[in-house]
C-alpha cells in the first residue's frame, strides 16, 4: 500500500479522512492544524462556528460509526454527556406552518452536545490508530504540477518545507484556500457560488435549572415565508448539565450581544417560549458572536481538469448555512465515499481516483445545499441568490404544504424527519406516502401552543421570570 497521505486541517472532516485513509492500509497518515489542539474538548480559534448549536443527526452518525471500526462513537459521546433525542418525541419544534405535535411512535434520533465534544472525542478515537499523527503547521500551497499533486508545501517557525504524499486531502474546511493553490498549479477553470443570507449567530451558556433536567430541546424555527428577516432560537441540552441556547437572525434581523438584548430577541419571535425559559435560568458565559455562515460552493467536481493526487472533502468542497445542521454529517458522507472508492480502486495511485471521489462526494454537498440555498434565498436581503425560476417556486410550495401537514400528520412529520436526520435523501419528500400526505393536509388542528406535558408545563411556569 502506499506510504504517506496528508490531510489538510483537523476538525471532523479530516480527522474522519485520516481514519479512512489509516484503515485503509496508508502507512503514514499526516494530519495538518495551524491552530495548537486542545487536550480536551474545549473550544479553538479555528472553529469559529463551535460556540454554536450543532446536531448530530442520525445519518451522518451512522457514517462516523462506519468510518471508525471498533469505536461506538455514540456510546463514547452519550458517556461523555451527550444527550439522545428523539426527532418524534423528544423536541418541541415551531416551524413557519405551526407547532409539530409530539408522537409516542418511534422517529430519527439524533445526539446534542457542543462541537467541541464531537470534535475531542472524534479526534481522540482516531489518533487511537497508530498510521495517524497530528503535526503543527500551515498549509502554504501543493507541490507538483497540473497533472499530479505530490505534495503539500508547509510553513513554520523555521520556514518553509515541502512534504510530500501520495494522496493530499484538502479537508482545512470554509477557509480553504484550494482554488487559489490550484491555480499556482497551472488548474483553473474553477467556479464558485456564495449565497449569503447574512445570519448572525448568537449564543449564550446557561446552567440547566433544577427540575428542568429532562426539559425538551426546543426551537423555534425562522418563516422565509413572511418578507421578513429570518429570526430563529434554540435551546439545546449539552454535556455538563448545561444548556446551549443559541439565536440566529439574517440580514436585517441580527441578534444582539449584550445580554439584555439577547432576551428581548428570543421574546420577540413568534413564540416566546425561550425566552420565558432562560428568563429563569442562570447564565455561565457572555454572548457569543459568529457571522461566517454563508453558504459556499467550490464546483471542483466540474473543473475541465483536475490532477491526480489531490481531493477536496467537507467544507472546503461545500459549505452551509449552519442553521440547517448538515456540515458535520455532509463531511461524514464525503469521507465515506472516499473509503469506498478506495476499497475498489486498491491504492492511492489508481489513475481517476481523486476525480471519483470528488464527483461522489459533491452528491451529498448538492442535497444540503440546495435544502439551505433554497430556504435562504427567502430571506430578503440574500445576496447571491439569482433569479428563481418555476421549478424552485415549485419545490418551495411543496415544502410548505408538506410541512403544513407535518404539524397533524405522522406521515408527513417521518419524511420531513427522514430527510432533515440526513437518513435519506430529499427524494424521500415524494415517497407515494409523503405525497398522499401532502395533498391530505394535517389531519388533526394546529396546535394553539407548544405540545407540552403537565409536568413541563409546571417547569417552564417556574422559570418564568417575564409574567408570560
Amino acid at each position: 500500500m502506499s506510504r504517506r497521505a496528508v490531510v489538510v486541517g483537523a476538525g471532523l472532516a479530516g480527522m474522519l479522512t485520516a481514519a479512512v485513509l489509516a484503515d485503509a492500509g496508508v502507512e503514514e497518515v499526516v494530519v495538518l492544524d495551524r491552530d495548537e489542539l486542545p487536550d480536551g474538548p474545549r473550544q479553538r480559534r479555528g472553529l469559529p462556528q463551535g460556540r454554536h448549536a450543532h446536531l448530530l443527526m442520525s445519518g451522518g452518525l451512522t457514517a462516523m460509526e462506519e468510518i471508525v471500526p471498533g469505536v461506538s462513537l455514540r456510546k463514547r459521546l452519550l458517556a461523555a454527556g451527550a444527550h439522545e433525542v428523539s426527532l418524534s418525541s423528544g423536541m418541541l419544534a415551531r416551524t413557519p406552518e405551526g407547532w409539530l405535535r409530539r408522537w409516542r411512535r418511534e422517529g430519527p434520533l439524533m445526539l446534542t452536545c457542543t462541537r467541541a465534544l464531537v470534535d475531542w472525542t472524534v479526534r481522540a478515537a482516531v489518533l487511537e490508530h497508530p498510521a495517524v499523527e497530528v503535526r503543527r503547521a500551515a498549509a502554504a500551497g501543493l507541490t507538483g504540477s497540473a497533472d499530479r499533486v505530490r505534495g503539500v508545501r508547509i510553513s513554520g517557525p523555521d520556514g518553509e518545507a515541502d512534504l510530500d504524499a501520495d494522496l493530499v486531502v484538502d479537508a482545512s474546511g470554509r477557509g480553504t484556500r484550494v482554488v487559489t493553490w490550484l491555480d499556482g498549479l497551472g488548474v483553473s477553470g474553477v467556479r464558485t457560488r456564495t449565497v449569503d443570507s447574512g445570519l448572525v449567530n448568537a449564543s449564550r451558556v446557561y446552567r440547566v435549572p433544577a427540575g428542568a433536567e429532562r426539559f425538551p430541546l426546543t426551537i423555534v424555527h425562522a418563516d422565509p415565508y413572511v418578507s421578513r428577516p429570518g429570526r430563529s432560537a434554540m435551546v439545546m441540552p449539552v454535556e455538563g448539565g448545561r444548556w446551549l441556547v443559541s439565536c440566529g437572525g439574517t440580514r436585517g434581523g441580527e441578534p444582539p450581544a449584550d445580554p439584555e438584548g439577547f432576551l428581548r430577541y428570543t421574546l420577540g419571535l413568534p413564540d416566546p417560549i425561550v425566552g420565558r425559559l432562560i428568563s429563569g435560568a442562570e447564565p455561565l458565559t457572555d454572548v457569543r458572536l459568529s457571522r461566517s455562515t454563508s453558504n459556499v460552493r467550490h464546483y471542483l467536481d466540474k473543473a475541465p481538469h483536475w490532477p491526480e493526487g489531490l481531493v477536496v472533502l467537507g467544507d472546503a468542497l461545500g459549505t452551509f448555512n449552519p442553521a440547517y445542521g448538515q456540515g458535520m454529517s455532509v463531511a461524514a458522507f464525503g469521507a465515506r465515499i472516499l473509503g469506498r472508492e478506495l476499497e475498489r480502486a486498491g491504492g492511492l495511485d489508481a489513475p481517476g481516483l481523486a476525480r471519483r471521489v470528488l464527483r461522489g462526494a459533491a452528491r451529498p454537498v448538492d442535497a444540503a445545499w440546495a435544502m439551505a440555498v433554497g430556504q435562504d434565498v427567502l430571506y430578503p436581503e440574500t445576496r447571491g441568490g439569482g433569479r428563481r425560476g418555476l421549478a424552485d417556486r415549485a419545490v418551495t410550495a411543496y415544502t410548505r404544504r408538506m410541512t403544513r401537514a407535518a404539524t397533524g400528520s405522522f406521515a408527513a412529520a417521518s419524511a420531513l424527519w427522514d430527510v432533515t436526520s440526513m437518513r435519506t435523501p430529499p427524494t424521500r419528500m415524494f415517497h407515494p406516502s409523503a405525497l398522499l400526505a401532502a395533498l391530505a393536509g394535517p389531519p388533526l388542528p394546529l396546535l394553539s401552543g407548544p405540545p407540552l406535558t403537565p409536568g413541563e408545563r409546571e417547569v417552564l411556569a417556574g422559570l418564568d421570570r417575564t409574567g408570560g
